[in-house]
């Protein structure tokens, strides 16, 4: 091997040393590396690592809380810890209002009262059930020959029956006069029994107080109301005028040919004598009803044979 001399190591001196020169410059200026290499993430596909966002969004500062006004007495700041009340983990929820419940299409309704006619507290009367029989009985035979001996002119009529309505009279008359002296009108059916007790009352009653009272005999009577086919006033119990067991006095007519009207307010001597009939027919007659019992019986006088508990008389 060839010694290299001086002039020789200078030539192979020179282009090193260029080249390490070189090489220092280009470090220089060479951007600083990080300290560590990410790893790139080969599992990864390219359209998810194109959709990842460059750099992560930093929140905004929250604004600060303003601070309560000064007038507050008490800073929620200087309470003591333990009178702070927190708030709660969850708000509450309102309550529900409860669903009303929808009316139905057609409301309920109440059951109906049922009418005295309807109720079992007045069961039907056995009058009713009453029609004539093949022979007229006795007692009914005895009543007219006891009209005929006070002179009570009559005439008998047909059998009345109504089986709907309830209303029946099997052997009713129709009087002309009630005595010798004393007519009545317009024609009056009645059963046997109330003719002869309206007969005995006019002549044993009416007639002596209208000489007392107005000193005039009692001429006729007129009467308002005979037998009707009806209930009672108000509906439910049927009337006694439906048996013609009743009869309505409307007014008197003496011989003098004076007229006494029934009604509430009459002259002191109609009054007197109005009153002293009334009072007397209470006991002949179960029912007795007038001016002031009710508005019904204001302008007439009722009398009637309703067969009462014990034969007791209702008198008002």
């Amino acid at each position: 091997m060839a010694a290299l001399t001086l002039p020789g190591l200078l030539r192979l001196a020179l282009p090193l040393a260029a080249a390490i020169l070189f090489a220092g410059t280009a470090l220089a200026q060479a951007p600083e590396l990080p300290e560590t290499v990410p790893v790139p993430e080969f599992n990864r596909s390219q359209s998810a690592q194109e959709a990842a966002p460059a750099d992560v969004p930093v929140p905004e500062p929250r604004p600060d809380v303003p601070k309560p006004p000064a007038t507050d007495t008490l800073n929620q700041q200087d309470q003591p810890k333990e009178t702070r009340p927190e708030p709660p983990a969850i708000a509450p929820a309102p309550s529900q209002k409860p669903a009303e419940a929808e009316p139905p299409a057609t409301a309920p309704k109440p059951p109906e009262k049922p009418t005295q006619a309807q109720g079992k507290e007045i069961p039907p009367d056995p009058r009713s059930a009453s029609v004539p029989q093949e022979k007229m009985p006795e007692e009914e035979l005895a009543c007219r020959r006891r009209l005929k001996s006070m002179g009570v002119d009559f005439e008998e009529r047909k059998a009345e029956h109504d089986a709907a309505v309830g209303c029946s009279i099997p052997y009713p008359i129709a009087l002309k006069t009630l005595g010798r002296s004393v007519a009545i009108g317009p024609e009056t059916e009645l059963n046997c029994q109330m003719a002869e007790a309206a007969a005995r009352f006019a002549i044993d009653i009416i007639q002596p107080a209208a000489k007392a009272e107005l000193g005039a005999n009692l001429k006729s009577l007129s009467q308002a109301s005979a037998f009707v086919c009806r209930p009672r006033h108000g509906g439910g119990k049927l009337s006694e005028h439906a048996f013609g067991n009743a009869l309505d006095i409307a007014s008197f007519t003496l011989s003098s040919g004076r007229k006494i009207d029934v009604g509430p307010a009459l002259p002191e001597k109609d009054a007197k004598f109005l009153n002293a009939v009334r009072k007397a027919a209470c006991g002949p007659f179960k029912t007795v009803l007038g001016p002031g019992s009710d508005a019904d019986h204001s302008l007439h006088l009722h009398l009637d044979l309703a067969p009462r508990r014990n034969g007791g008389t209702f008198c008002q």
